[in-house]
């Protein structure tokens, strides 16, 4: 196993160095690597989609039947296995895809997260340092190389007119904060009218625990993982798209299956 994530390391490192030697670029190395990663894992992450909408689209039919048969876990585990067949769904071709797409991601992440890209900036980017550590510099702390949130409110109380120094910062400030919004519009994207509050409450929280996590993380991590959301964001409204397409082909999903009209009865 451990030689299998070696052989792979080297792959993604052989890459990266690869598009840079054509691009000039480490920022646009990681761009381009992080496509081709995109594209290789395209069936995979559109079979996960695609199961994603449809269990949406059968969530006010769930929804009445864990009502109706909430006393009977039997009777409701029997009803749900009916409705899922009725509308070809299988819960587990949303998890199965991501479980193979997640060691290819987290080897990416790793590879990007300790490639020593100097002092490489890209589009007003450090590709090498974290948004705290940069923040630190720009205010003129002592510790910059591993900055925390504690470090820099304490530069910013001492020496608020540091922030004023936007230009080393900005750019990845900016990169951050758009990595935010498109983890909040994914969440968005994924979550049903009829979700549960504890959804509802997902929608938001993981778009702050997300930027919270990515205060630390270097430039060169954030530009892939905002390319990565990003791509994932398009590819998503695509399958929507297609599946409202054919939606609209389609019966309205009721909420209770409807009763086919009873024949009457010979007198």
């Amino acid at each position: 196993m451990g030689s299998l994530w070696q052989l792979g390391t080297d792959l993604m490192l052989g890459v990266l160095n690869f598009f840079y030697e054509i691009s000039n670029s480490y920022g646009i190395a990681i761009i381009l690597l992080t496509i081709l990663i995109r594209i290789l894992l395209y069936p995979l992450s559109h079979k996960q989609l695609v199961s994603m909408k449809k269990m949406q689209q059968i969530q006010p039919r769930l929804k009445t039947l864990q009502e109706k048969y909430k006393d009977d876990r039997q009777k409701l585990n029997q009803e749900v296995m009916k409705l899922y067949k009725e509308y070809g769904v299988n819960p587990a071709a949303g998890c199965l895809p991501l479980l193979v797409q997640l060691p290819i991601l987290i080897l990416l992440f790793k590879v990007i997260m300790n490639y020593d890209f100097g002092e490489e900036f890209f589009v007003g980017v450090s590709l090498k340092h974290s948004l705290l550590a940069l923040m630190s510099q720009a205010l003129g702390a002592s510790e910059t190389a591993r900055a925390g949130i504690t470090t820099v409110l304490g530069a910013i109380a001492s020496n608020p007119a540091g922030l004023l120094n936007f230009g080393i910062y900005g750019g990845t400030l900016l990169l951050w904060l758009g990595v935010g919004f498109v983890t909040w519009f994914q969440q968005k994207m994924t979550t049903s009218s009829a979700a549960s509050e504890q959804m509802a409450f997902m929608g938001w929280f993981m778009p702050l625990f997300m930027m919270f996590i990515c205060l630390s993380l270097p430039g060169g991590v954030l530009l892939y993982w905002g390319v990565s959301s990003l791509i994932g964001v398009v590819q998503q409204a695509w399958v929507q798209r297609r599946a409202s397409v054919e939606g609209a082909k389609k019966p309205v999903l009721y909420k209770e299956k409807p009763r086919s009209a009873e024949k009457p009865k010979d007198i």
